[in-house]
């Protein structure tokens, strides 16, 4: 199977990637580069061949024989969204839904989409399920609610679509993100032996490992048409909704020596608890493993092992929103976050 990978340099894209090679996949990757730049540490993995262009300019030949996408290649994450809502709504919604209709009429027969718990948006009580009413705040979550809306329409009996609704990420990978809840925590209880949370930390996010991720990509890759076609799964492991607080907590006891305190209530009121059951019935051979206390060990570990300096932990290429506003600062991407040419 032949499948191309967006955003392949990216959080996600740099650990997919080189697993579905080692799986035996053709695979080739797409990316505009804006984090190119920033690479944690070396994991002498081989990565695959990668195209070098922007999402809005694919056309139809550069997926002339794609048998599968996997599309990640958006605006990431809600600080971006409102830093410039019209390009996340230009990249994130316009950019996926055409990237869509290019593979249908490429001949593409599955499309595998990131979406993302966030949709869900407030949800106090019970657990809520891809059946759910979804409540997005924000341009990104937006966007990945009118994705799914839009490409469900173009499903038929020749493309078969996929949308993942990944609970937040954690994890090490080569491309670091460190403006996500566990590995933002991890890094600081790392570099100032610190956690000093600016809220009580009530509201409810459900975590999924970076590597976890990347094993339901390729069971929806190599499940049955029918189990999969025009389907919406919430990623993630029922067990794994934490409280904030939680995760907070977990991270400073996987850190020894750090130090952890608590503010007020926030008044950031997205909070919601989800339920995971869905994916487990339809893709039965699959189960996270793992956990957010393994997830913090691995961080530690891995900071411990590259020796990492409060400079590395605060280096904008390894948070989105600083990296794009460098981007921008320095006129290397213009209005519409288009490469300038250097003159």
């Amino acid at each position: 199977m032949r499948v191309l990978v967006t955003g392949c340099e990216g959080y996600l894209g740099s650990l997919l990637g080189p697993e579905l090679l080692r799986r035996g996949y053709d695979v080739i990757g797409l990316d505009t580069g804006y984090y190119k730049e920033g690479t944690l540490f070396r994991s002498g993995a081989t990565t695959p061949l990668t195209l070098s262009k922007d999402l809005r300019r694919l056309d139809e030949a550069d997926l002339r024989g794609v048998d599968a996408i996997v599309h990640m290649a958006e605006l990431s994450n809600d600080p971006i969204g409102q830093l410039a809502p019209h390009i996340t709504y230009e990249i994130n919604h316009a950019g996926s839904v055409r990237l869509a209709e290019l593979a249908r009429k490429a001949g593409t027969r599955r499309f595998v989409y990131m979406s993302s718990c966030s949709v869900y948006g407030v949800a106090e009580g019970d657990y809520v399920t891809e059946e759910s009413p979804v409540s997005p705040q924000t341009a990104y979550a937006i966007c990945k609610t009118r994705v799914e809306r839009d490409v469900k329409l173009l499903a038929d009996d020749h493309f078969s679509p996929t949308f993942l609704r990944n609970a937040t990420a954690f994890g090490a990978s080569p491309r670091m993100r460190f403006d996500i809840v566990l590995n933002n925590l991890a890094g600081l209880a790392w570099t100032t032996k610190r956690i000093a949370m600016t809220s009580d930390g009530t509201p409810w996010r459900p975590l999924v490992h970076a590597l976890d991720i990347c094993r339901v990509i390729i069971a929806v890759l190599e499940a049955p048409r029918e189990a999969v076609h025009n389907e919406t799964f919430n990623v993630g492991d029922t067990q794994h909704n934490y409280r904030v607080r939680e995760i907070a907590e977990i991270v400073a006891e996987a850190f020894p020596g750090c130090e952890l305190t608590f503010g007020p209530p926030s008044p950031d009121n997205r909070s919601y608890r989800v339920s995971f059951e869905k994916i487990r019935k339809h893709l039965p051979g699959f189960a996270c493993a793992w956990d957010a206390r393994r997830g913090a060990r691995q961080l530690h570990d891995l900071f411990q092992r590259i020796d990492m300096l409060p400079e590395v932990f605060q280096h904008r290429t390894f948070t989105r929103l600083k990296q794009i506003e460098y981007l921008i600062r320095t006129r290397q991407i213009d209005d519409h976050f288009f490469w300038i040419e250097p003159e």
